[in-house]
């Protein structure tokens, strides 16, 4: 498990139910998986926003914020956040429209118990960390 950069962002995960905590740090993974995986994403940063973990492509600013969290006042399920404003979750919505559960046009919703279409979500958090770079080049590629 990669360490916590900030006591903040690590005192969140410990104050999680132990069932979401568990998902929630694997989805922590992925999101950094995936940067380090994504050319022109360079390195994230971590930090809270609106009192959720957050990951900012502050480096290379070639993507919008992705945030993390449980459903609120939920224990059964989580969610990764995008910018509402930002058109992601329609265009994950067209690419895979019956793979997520999807909360309007902010966030892909998770069950606790629910399979993880990894690959699906890991393109999905790949689009939204390029999401800037890929509108500076005109570039609609999905």
């Amino acid at each position: 498990m990669r360490r916590f950069g900030d006591a903040k962002v690590a005192a969140v995960f410990k104050a999680y139910p132990p069932a979401v905590r568990t998902r929630l740090l694997a989805l922590r993974e992925m999101v950094f998986d995936v940067a380090a995986a994504t050319p022109g994403v360079r390195g994230l940063t971590e930090t809270l926003k609106w009192g959720q973990p957050s990951y900012l492509t502050a480096e290379s600013g070639s993507g919008t914020t992705v945030r993390i969290d449980r459903l609120k006042g939920r224990d059964d399920g989580y969610a990764i956040y995008f910018h509402c404003q930002s058109g992601l979750v329609e265009t994950f919505r067209s690419i895979y429209p019956d793979t997520f559960a999807y909360e309007g046009k902010r966030a892909i919703v998770l069950g606790a118990k629910d399979r993880v279409p990894r690959r699906a979500l890991r393109h999905c958090m790949a689009l939204a960390l390029t999401h800037h770079l890929r509108k500076k080049t005109g570039s609609k590629k999905t």
